[in-house]
């Protein structure tokens, strides 16, 4: 049987003891019924993963005393995932498969036609907690607060190039990308189910460090623009190699 996983803000090391919060420990103890003993493979994206034993255990705390380490740190490449919020479903299904498929950041961003005006930016990093979990990952990305298009192409690092999913050029043979993806530093935007306005698009043609993507001859729905975005450049550009 495979080890629970938990993410913990504390520092991990060999002799290290993690304290546990009343969540983490009525999760460890109540829901998985974890005793004293137990082992629980930890990591804080920064010290790899470490075996840890059940030092102490109650219904609102809990100690946790580092071992031996499972695995090194492992980082994804510096790829940012920006997308319009979407109904709160499928935004947590976006943030956990950008999580999986190695997203660095994941970016809101309100758009022109975007219909969700606010997002639980805490909620959804406890998505992204919970999905590296889950997939064995060493790191969490950082959900970001929700930010206008414009001040967020106002804002851009210079030296990120920045590459936007546009449903437009869906079936038109144009922007074919493979092979030709830029490397990290890098980000993809995914558009609101509405695609993006003229505006927005004339705003992505005068940068000369974006460039809008096609993704095959189909228009996809905007959670599987994400996943398919994201596994589009980790096979050429990332780090699946």
């Amino acid at each position: 049987m495979s080890l629970v996983r938990l993410h913990v803000e504390h520092p991990l090391g060999e002799g290290q003891i993690v304290p546990l919060d009343p969540a983490q420990a009525h999760y460890l103890f109540g829901v998985m019924r974890l005793g004293m003993g137990a082992e629980v493979e930890l990591f804080n994206g920064r010290d790899g993963a470490w075996r840890a034993q059940v030092a102490e255990a109650g219904k609102k705390r809990g100690l946790l005393a580092c071992r031996t380490q499972a695995g090194l740190q492992q980082d994804p490449p510096d790829l940012w995932l920006l997308f319009a919020p979407l109904k709160k479903a499928r935004t947590d299904f976006v943030v956990e498969k950008a999580t999986e498929l190695g997203a660095r950041r994941i970016c809101p961003v309100q758009t022109e036609f975007t219909n969700a005006e606010r997002i639980r930016r805490d909620r959804l990093q406890a998505t992204a907690v919970e999905a590296a979990e889950q997939c064995g990952g060493t790191f969490v990305p950082e959900v970001t607060e929700l930010v206008r298009l414009d001040r967020l192409l106002a804002d851009w690092p210079e030296g990120r190039a920045l590459l936007v999913a546009d449903e437009a050029l869906a079936g038109t043979g144009k922007a074919a990308p493979a092979g030709r993806l830029p490397r990290a530093p890098a980000a993809m935007l995914i558009g609101p189910e509405g695609g993006f306005s003229e505006a927005e698009r004339a705003r992505f043609d005068a940068r000369p460090n974006v460039a809008r993507l096609r993704l095959g001859q189909r228009i996809l729905r905007a959670e599987t623009a994400a996943v398919a975005a994201l596994t589009l450049w980790q096979a050429d550009a990332g780090d699946w190699g």
